[in-house]
């Protein structure tokens, strides 16, 4: 199995790139990705994406330092694990909210996060905001007319009420080709002199041909044959993770 990102600035954006991204191990038999998209609208949106990224480290660090202090796994199943990160998550923005003064405009993103075991490829999604997701295959499009439920609207939210609340989960019980990706996805336009005379399906070529696939760089690959070839560019920025076993 392995695991590929990539994240490119929109061509329509200047100074900063509002996507960020997080993959790491959580606890000894799971691994936790994680993509983010931060309000174009808000303040400094960049900061709360790149924000939750570093606070999603954390938690999958203490995790790592529990079990080996401990010596024993906590019997929890995916769907338990990944709420609890969540609740870590929203504790830790509402402390630091606190003790920087941090007003709601400068927390707004979005948050696509996925928590799956190494060993039964068994896992879930949760999709707080917009953005895609491919599951072996079956895409999933998560459009909220440019009015997306930032995680930052429900800092103040008893935490059971605003996960119960979560319509978009998507359980899954093995990976064959997965993807998660932030909105940036669906903005690739035609910027630059087309090479290439054929069509391509952008989300296809990005999310399901495997050309490259033994490079670790695979999307980056991708990207740039896109730009080269076919003159294509995302406007928005642009931030994906794609597992292939």
């Amino acid at each position: 199995m392995k695991i590929y990102s990539a994240i490119q600035i929109g061509a329509y954006h200047q100074n900063n790139c509002e996507d960020h991204f997080y993959i790491g191990d959580y606890g000894k038999n799971m691994i936790l990705c994680a993509v983010m998209d931060g309000c174009t609208t808000a303040l400094e949106s960049h900061f709360a994406s790149t924000l939750v990224g570093k606070i999603l480290k954390k938690i999958c660090i203490e995790k790592g330092y529990k079990e080996f202090v401990e010596h024993e796994q906590e019997s929890l199943n995916i769907e338990e694990n990944l709420k609890s990160v969540l609740k870590d998550l929203l504790n830790e923005l509402k402390m630091i909210k606190n003790q920087l003064m941090i007003d709601s405009k400068e927390l707004l993103t979005t948050l696509i996060i996925l928590l799956f075991d190494k060993n039964s490829e068994a896992g879930i999604i949760v999709a707080i905001g917009d953005g895609f997701v491919n599951i072996n295959g079956e895409i999933t499009e998560f459009e909220q007319d440019n009015k997306p439920d930032y995680l930052g609207f429900h800092l103040s939210e008893d935490f059971e009420t605003f996960y119960n609340s979560q319509k978009q989960k998507i359980e899954f019980k093995t990976i064959i080709d997965l993807s998660i990706s932030t909105d940036g996805i669906f903005t690739f336009e035609n910027l630059s002199t087309k090479k290439n005379k054929e069509e391509i399906n952008v989300i296809d070529f990005l999310t399901k041909e495997k050309t490259n696939c033994e490079k670790d760089d695979m999307l980056h690959l991708k990207l740039k044959k896109l730009e080269n070839e076919f003159g294509l560019k995302p406007t928005d920025d642009f931030c994906m993770i794609r597992i292939i076993k």
